[in-house]
């Protein structure tokens, strides 16, 4: 049976924009932590825009719901009613739809293109950041150059540092000869005491042999105060102290710079005896600093190990050489200038 009642036509429901997923592989020959952590975050931002954009089928099919119904026409006004059905909208639905849409596009399209940008390594970046000049073979080459000019300069160092023990200690080397030499009785040297003695009516025979015993220790005596008085002109004390600072400061800072340098190149450290040998070395060179201030009090004991540690340290200096020979070449094998 045929129903009185006209057919109710509602409202067409727009099409609704399945949500698009961003699944991106990212590949690249080498990461780093800083770019890891970018990707992240951008992959929970995209993932987080789409979760919280409202679904437009909801919004509209609540809408259309409340719509009036339209009366129904024959076949023959089909082009009638899609006229007038797309004429309708008294509320201007249309146009927030298209508005939220461009929108939703707008953000989707900014989000993508961030994540592929950041997905790709960056230029020239072996392990990150671009380093510029400090990742290619100029930076590369500033630690075993300077190394190498410093294992020089500890040398050199070494050498100040003996100078001023061998200052400080020749005094007590020449107060001991002293005492072994005979009393002059008033004469300024045993040439003189002993053409005295030789002048007297009565010869002391034992006096005058002594006196001849002495001229050799005499002369050492001589020779030694000379020595001394060229090493305090030379002021070994001040230049040593002063290049152990500087040596100190510029060790410790290029100790740095080189495992920085290899991981800005190759984003990772490599362990080995190079690395352990220079670690040692700073820290031998932090414990003979340690024991300036008791040096300067007189304790033989921090003297002693302050030349342990610097001893010790050129060894060690020795080995970092080495074994950084062949990483030398590697740096040089792989890295362009500048």
């Amino acid at each position: 049976t045929r129903s009185n009642h006209p057919p109710v036509l509602y409202r067409p429901i727009h099409g609704t924009r399945q949500p698009v997923s961003h699944n991106s592989t990212v590949a690249a020959l080498r990461h780093t932590t800083t770019q890891m952590i970018r990707q992240i975050l951008l992959v929970t931002l995209a993932t987080g825009a789409a979760g919280f954009t409202a679904p437009v089928s909801t919004t509209l099919s609540s809408r259309g719901a409340c719509a009036p119904p339209l009366p129904a026409f024959d076949s023959d006004n089909h082009d009638e009613l899609r006229t007038i059905e797309s004429s309708f909208d008294p509320l201007n639905l249309s146009s927030d739809h298209e508005s939220t849409s461009n929108n939703n596009n707008g953000r989707a399209a900014a989000i993508a293109a961030a994540a592929m940008a950041m997905s790709h390594p960056l230029s020239a970046s072996a392990a990150g950041p671009d380093w510029g000049i400090f990742e290619g073979r100029t930076g590369s080459l500033l630690h075993p150059v300077a190394m190498a000019s410093m294992a020089l300069f500890s040398l050199s160092t070494a050498l100040l540092g003996f100078q001023w023990r061998r200052q400080r200690t020749m005094g007590d080397e020449i107060s001991a000869l002293k005492r072994t030499m005979p009393k002059l009785n008033g004469a300024s040297s045993i040439e003189e005491a002993l053409a005295v003695a030789q002048g007297e009516e009565e010869v002391d025979a034992g006096y005058v042999s002594s006196l001849r015993a002495a001229l050799p220790i005499e002369a050492q005596v001589a020779e030694l105060t000379r020595e001394r008085k060229e090493l305090a002109s030379a002021g070994p004390r001040d230049k040593h102290f002063n290049q152990g600072s500087l040596l100190l400061f510029t060790g410790i800072a290029f100790a740095i710079e080189g495992p920085l340098n290899t991981y800005a190149r190759a984003g990772k450290l490599f362990p080995g005896p190079h690395l352990y040998a220079g670690a040692g070395l700073v820290v031998l060179w932090a414990l003979a600093a340690s024991m300036v201030p008791a040096m300067q009090k007189g304790n033989d004991a921090a003297r002693t190990v302050h030349i342990g540690a610097n001893l010790a340290g050129m060894g060690l200096f020795v080995w970092q050489i080495t074994s950084g020979i062949p990483i030398l070449f590697k740096v040089i094998e792989f890295t362009k200038w500048p």
